[in-house]
């Protein structure tokens, strides 16, 4: 059954069609389309990768992309003007927020980190980890970089 347009139901509601536009068509980024990087050194601590980066064109300002840590990996210390999940797929990891003890996250877990917590994630020492980061911008900017988390932060 094929469904009426925009503009035919803007007609049958009394307005007119040339104030009704068509929705943008569906966006599909096929794998493989865009090349993994590494994590910039200066916000990252080991082996980082980064795939499947997105970014909502406006009005929308929602963007990320999947992380993997190899074991030992970690961000900086970093936060987001409105926050950041994460959803792990797979290994192990730890996240933080400043002044709270580490968590463990595994896969199927989900974090919620809140708008401006100083926070880092990241890999277990002896098992890699991958998640969904996804974050939204406020005015042009996602995340705050930070200092890097020492080594006995990420012990604890």
């Amino acid at each position: 059954m094929e469904l009426p347009s925009a503009a035919a139901i803007a007609l049958s509601m009394g307005l007119s069609s040339a104030s009704v536009s068509e929705p943008a068509p569906v966006q599909v980024t096929r794998l493989g389309a865009q090349p993994s990087s590494a994590g910039p050194e200066q916000n990252f601590t080991g082996a980082v990768r980064v795939d499947s980066r997105f970014q909502s064109s406006a009005p929308a300002r929602v963007g990320g992309g999947i992380v993997t840590f190899e074991p030992g990996a970690r961000t900086a210390w970093h936060t987001h003007p409105l926050g950041q999940t994460l959803i792990v797929t797979t290994g192990v990891g730890r996240v933080q927020k400043w002044g709270d003890a580490v968590q463990e996250i595994r896969p199927g877990d989900v974090v919620w980190i809140p708008p401006g917590a100083k926070h880092w994630h990241g890999a277990s020492p002896t098992v890699g980890m991958s998640h969904v980061a996804i974050s939204e911008s406020l005015d042009g900017k996602s995340v705050e970089w930070m200092e890097k988390v020492s080594k006995e932060q990420y012990g604890q």
